[in-house]
């Protein structure tokens, strides 16, 4: 399997506001402060964010408010994997940025179109890929690039269980946490992932087609 690399930093605006609002925080139940426990992890947040979106600014959103919604929680916070706790955050608010695109993606339509919208195809339609744009295809003229679009042409069961584990070196019980999947599942999905992003690679440099 190729080698992958990270996926590109949050907005320093993004990190910024980040920092400013962890510095306010109280410590925690254990004494640790916020800036000590979660802070370190937003380049993780941004990585699984950025893939699951397949968009930079929608993942600087959701980081920013993984990271509010930790921010309040971090009183409850009782020690631990902080790192699974925060990106099982973060993957929440995945899911809760795809249901409203889908709502007003939905809604757009309905102006135009008053016929019946098959909701399951519009849960389907959340992960399909953006159009090109001056940024993809400039990904797309590097290997980096190349890994990126097949990464995030997996379903996103099997792309979210390889990022987690091959860029955040996860191990398969903090990524069972997270996804609220049985370990045994886990590794089924990752090893089923690293299979398609081979099978793609190894089509890319025979004839050219991802």
């Amino acid at each position: 399997m190729a080698a992958l690399g990270r996926a590109d930093a949050a907005h320093p605006a993004t990190v910024g506001r980040i920092r400013l609002a962890a510095s306010t925080r109280e410590p925690g139940p254990d004494g640790a402060s916020f800036h000590e426990t979660i802070l370190p992890h937003l380049d993780a947040a941004y990585t699984l964010a950025r893939f699951l979106t397949r968009d930079a600014d929608a993942a600087d959103d959701i980081v920013q408010d993984a990271f509010l919604r930790a921010f309040r929680a971090f009183g409850g916070f009782r020690g631990g994997d902080a790192r699974a706790w925060l990106l099982a955050i973060v993957r929440n608010c995945v899911r809760s940025w795809a249901c409203e695109r889908n709502r007003a993606r939905a809604t757009s339509r309905s102006l135009t179109d008053n016929q019946a919208t098959d909701e399951a195809d519009e849960a389907a339609e959340i992960w399909d890929p953006d159009q090109d744009n001056p940024e993809t295809a400039l990904l797309r003229a590097s290997e980096a690039g190349l890994i990126r679009r097949l990464i995030e042409a997996l379903p996103v069961a099997f792309r979210e269980v390889l990022v987690m584990r091959e860029f955040d070196d996860l191990s398969y019980r903090q990524i069972a946490e997270i996804t609220d999947a049985p370990i045994g599942t886990v590794m089924s999905r990752l090893a089923r992932a690293r299979q398609m992003f081979g099978a793609a690679w190894r089509r890319q440099h025979t004839d050219g087609q991802p």
